[in-house]
């Protein structure tokens, strides 16, 4: 079983930054490849970002290429650093985690998953 939890989101104004944290824990999770995942009213769950096992790989969906970065800690901690954010990623930002097969940013490949976090910018 593993427990993720999010934290950090808010509101900012168009061109601002944010960073959130992804606390997990649990049997496994230090093999676990770790994503950040959004999804906005009446829009399909989006992944963001991954980050593999040992944080060597990383992965960025081309819509937050050069401004959002993933990264990850000893501790677990995985982190989503959001700059010159913009309107469009408005969104509740989700994290999860899956133990098996590849590192991926298709939610459906995800077992585990955070409650979620507000991330709200305004122009």
């Amino acid at each position: 079983q593993v427990q993720l939890v999010e934290s950090g989101g808010g509101s900012v104004q168009a061109g601002g930054s944010l960073r959130l944290s992804c606390a997990a824990s649990g049997n496994g999770v230090s093999h676990s490849c770790i994503g950040w995942f959004r999804q906005a009213p009446g829009t399909e769950r989006e992944g963001v970002a991954a980050i593999s096992a040992g944080g060597t790989n990383t992965y960025l969906a081309t819509s937050v290429k050069g401004r959002f970065t993933i990264s990850r800690d000893n501790a677990n901690t995985v982190y989503l650093e959001m700059n010159s954010l913009k309107p469009e990623d408005t969104a509740v930002y989700y994290c999860a985690a899956k133990s098996v097969g590849y590192c991926t940013t298709r939610s459906d490949r995800y077992y585990y998953w955070g409650q979620g976090t507000q991330v709200t910018v305004s122009s």
